[in-house]
């Protein structure tokens, strides 16, 4: 690990911080992106904060892995989770190609599993931010929603890309874990409100325990990003203490009919 060089974006708090701490600890050099506090400032909700970061990145020297955990707070949810996301994965990808033990991480979210509108998932697989954030913003019954749908999308493009030439084909592993409910600073308005707490431990329980804890969601990170990850790729992984089995159960092995 001492060799190993990772960019985490969302360094600053939360999952990335925690993410950021154990790979530190483990002797490998972490490189954190972040709106403050990070060794790259760069807002992932903008064309120029991606721009920005990827030229940034490369500047810094070679790198084996890139984190993207950049995604809390309560504004720009689709173009951060999604649009940015992306960009920084694909924008790195070169970089990571010439690394002799590459691997990627997507942070996504149990918040996937909601119902999400159509038209703007197709806009997003078709990387048409303006179009998905225009439909966004003109149905106010959607501006709760943006988190979900950006984290739903994020899930269908790790699965497409993952097998891909690009990817697979250059041995990068490409994976996504998706936290369920984790003490957090985005988190805070979850856990600080004990009938917003209730509500959300009720329709998505956590059987090993609610909130979850940062550190917990990174050492699943670090594994997958790590040089021992030779054969996993293109998976979703709810990291969620059991939300997403308690909600989907069984259905996608049930026999057909």
């Amino acid at each position: 690990m001492s060799d190993r060089r990772y960019v985490v974006t969302g360094s600053a708090s939360g999952i990335g911080a925690a993410t950021a701490t154990l790979l530190r600890d483990q002797g490998a050099t972490v490189i954190g992106c972040d709106l403050d506090d990070a060794d790259i400032v760069a807002d992932l909700s903008t064309p120029a904060g991606r721009n920005s970061l990827v030229e940034q990145v490369a500047r810094s020297g070679p790198i084996d892995a890139v984190l993207a955990v950049a995604g809390g707070g309560r504004t720009g949810l689709l173009e951060t989770n999604y649009f940015g996301t992306v960009a920084t994965l694909e924008g790195l990808r070169p970089m990571l190609a010439r690394s002799a033990a590459p691997r990627a991480v997507a942070v996504s979210s149990t918040a996937s599993l909601a119902p999400a509108d159509e038209r703007i998932l197709q806009a997003c697989a078709d990387g048409d931010e303006a179009t998905a954030t225009a439909l966004l913003a003109d149905d106010p019954a959607l501006h709760g929603s943006a988190y979900g749908i950006a984290k739903r999308a994020l899930n269908g493009w790790v699965r497409r890309t993952a097998p891909t030439a690009d990817w697979a084909g250059a041995g990068i592993p490409l994976n996504a874990v998706a936290p369920g409910v984790v003490d957090t600073p985005a988190a805070a308005w979850i856990l600080t409100d004990e009938t917003v707490r209730q509500a959300i431990a009720s329709s998505a329980p956590q059987p090993l325990g609610f909130p979850g804890r940062p550190e917990w969601i990174g050492q699943l990170i670090g594994w997958l990003a790590g040089p021992e990850n030779r054969f996993v790729t293109g998976q979703v992984i709810f990291a969620d203490g059991g939300a997403e089995a308690t909600l989907i159960g069984d259905r996608h092995w049930r026999a057909a009919g």
